[in-house]
């Protein structure tokens, strides 16, 4: 089968396209014809191994996996002894922020990671853009109490976190804020955003409204930057460590403080996660913003174009052709 492959850390031009044999599904496995990915923000984290702790997890000073790839769509190829949950022919999506080596023909999952049902109504690409960026944004909001008449800002609405954080905030009530590039000002007031911030045009750290919660989703500003948006109890959470990695000290001790707090939004429990976005699929709440698909032997175009930190929304990988 085609895959893309690499042997260290580094940029787009340590990946190639090569041949390597479809793996046999073991006992509780799954093998997946894949028909789509993404290329996202933690492909590249993964790809370059930075920061550093990544390592920690896709291996240090050199990758555990050859093949890249976090998030897939696709039909279930064959299943291994023991599979309960599903049979050959469901169409399926899932992701893992380790990695799943899906950025190949075929890949191997197990039964029990965050895998689900492509809903009705939804193609093989557009399921694969719900998982990495909704994953993140669901994460965020979990971090808090959240109730209608919160005011929510939005830093990076076109982002794949920042356009799922708008629509999982919309399908609870909240009133929602959110920045964009000229360009695209009403794609973000489709996704749902009551106001939207042109940010070339503006700063928007100089808002005249003040918000319960600022969530950065490229983690681009600072929590000193945004504490004027803040209410006297409100919480900036930004899905970056911040300009002098501070987030995560900041939150450890906003507990202990009164005022304006730091979260910051360490994601878990993937399948918690998927879920909640699979059920807004279901009710048409949920859809995700994509901006352009690549062939899986422009993989390095690909990259490099998502590194370019130019992205609207989802990268997909087009692996094979929708049926």
């Amino acid at each position: 089968m085609k895959a893309v492959l690499r042997t260290r850390y580094g940029y787009p031009d340590v990946l190639n396209l090569g041949d390597i044999p479809v793996s046999v599904p073991k006992f509780n496995e799954l093998l997946i014809k894949v028909y789509a990915t993404t290329v996202n923000r933690t492909d590249c984290g993964i790809l370059r191994g930075k920061p550093a702790i990544i390592q920690a997890f896709t291996g240090f000073g050199k990758p555990k996996h050859q093949t890249p790839g976090t998030d897939f769509a696709g039909v279930i190829e064959e299943v291994g002894t023991g599979v309960t949950a599903f049979k050959r022919g469901d169409k399926v999506w899932g992701f893992d922020d380790n990695g799943l080596a899906s950025q190949a023909e075929f890949m191997v999952i197990r039964e029990d990671r965050a895998i689900f049902p492509v809903p009705e109504g939804f193609s093989f690409t557009q399921a694969a853009a719900c998982a990495e960026g909704a994953h993140y944004a669901v994460n965020f909001i979990n971090k808090v109490s959240l109730f209608m008449d919160h005011k929510v800002m939005v830093n990076g609405g076109t982002g794949a976190i920042g356009s799922a954080a708008i629509q999982l905030l919309k399908a609870k009530g909240l009133k929602v804020t959110a920045t964009a590039p000229t360009d695209h000002l009403t794609t973000v007031k489709t996704l749902g955003a009551d106001r939207v911030i042109d940010y070339q045009n503006e700063d928007f750290t100089k808002d005249h409204e003040v918000y319960d919660f600022v969530f950065d989703a490229v983690g681009k500003s600072s929590f000193s930057q945004c504490k004027p948006l803040l209410k006297s109890n409100g919480t900036y959470i930004s899905s970056e460590l911040g300009p002098h990695s501070e987030n995560p000290l900041l939150a450890l001790i906003s507990p202990f403080t009164s005022g304006k707090k730091v979260k910051f939004p360490l994601p878990t429990n993937i399948k918690g996660s998927l879920a909640v976005v699979l059920d807004l699929m279901k009710q048409g709440k949920f859809k995700p913003l994509i901006d352009r698909s690549f062939r899986l032997e422009e993989i390095r175009k690909a990259y490099t174009y998502v590194l370019s930190e130019q992205k609207i929304g989802n990268v997909i990988l087009q692996v094979r052709d929708e049926k």
